[in-house]
């Protein structure tokens, strides 16, 4: 187990470049969903309000 770790004495730079992958697909999802819901809202306001008794 200690030698998959050690990665061929590549360690610091393979677990650094799976780190930084993973915080980049982390920030990239919530930057996502953020979005997303920025957009929801906007249509949401943009969308006319019925009234009651209009189909």
């Amino acid at each position: 187990m200690a030698e998959f770790l050690d990665m061929g004495g590549y360690a610091a730079f393979v677990w650094t470049a799976y780190g930084l992958t993973a915080l980049a697909l982390v920030v990239l999802a919530v930057s996502s969903l953020r979005a997303g819901k920025k957009a929801r809202d906007r249509v949401e306001q943009l969308r006319p309000r019925r009234r009651k008794g209009q189909a």
